[in-house]
């Protein structure tokens, strides 16, 4: 019995999962350069036909991933700037990050990417616009602890040196993560933004 086309889409989106997955543990670990097509294959368990099936060049899909990355800063700095709770804007958003930390290295992976893209000399288009929305979110961040110290809630302070803070102490968390493997230990939310919140919020 042939199979119809929602069969096929799905087996795309199936194999197309698994190269985003592979990609990103690959590049992550070995960087852009180290990392060939056949690699990436033999990563997502199918053959290089297949793979160029999908993707004509490494290009095209660390590309791909770069706008996925930017478009999930863009939704998050979105997030920031809503009239809801700062506070509970920031504890969410952290313990998403927690979470993601806890289950697997995925996150780690991703995150070491988005950091390799920055520093590709002649960034292509997805990458510049990666690295505008990184510093987009940046500001965003800042501008949400300025609004909470106003309402008494964070702690007074450079409000960007704190978000700078904040975001090296998620950055030096998925290094950990990859580094330590399974001696890595997620910390607690209260851990992680102690620096922010005045001791009367509850957590």
């Amino acid at each position: 019995m042939p199979r119809t086309e929602e069969q096929y889409e799905a087996m795309r989106i199936a194999t197309s999962n698994k190269i985003h997955s592979a990609a990103i543990k690959l590049f992550a670990k070995k960087g852009f350069a180290a990392t060939s097509v056949k690699d990436i294959a033999e990563g997502a368990g199918i053959s290089i036909g297949l793979m160029y099936r999908h993707y004509k060049k490494k290009e095209d899909l660390f590309n791909e991933l770069v706008t996925y990355a930017a478009e999930g800063l863009d939704r998050v700095a979105k997030k920031f700037k809503s009239d809801d709770s700062q506070v509970e804007i920031i504890q969410q958003f952290t313990l998403e990050i927690l979470s993601d930390l806890n289950k697997d290295d995925e996150y780690s992976h991703f995150h070491m990417l988005m950091n390799q893209s920055s520093t590709i000399e002649d960034p292509s288009p997805q990458i510049k616009y990666l690295n505008k929305q990184s510093e987009a979110m940046l500001h965003q961040t800042a501008q949400l602890i300025e609004k909470g110290q106003k309402l008494g809630q964070f702690k007074q302070g450079n409000a960007m040196e704190m978000a700078f803070f904040y975001f090296a102490s998620i950055q030096g968390l998925t290094m950990m993560k990859i580094t330590l493997k399974d001696g890595f230990i997620t910390p607690s939310l209260e851990i992680v933004t102690s620096f922010l919140f005045e001791d009367c919020i509850s957590r």
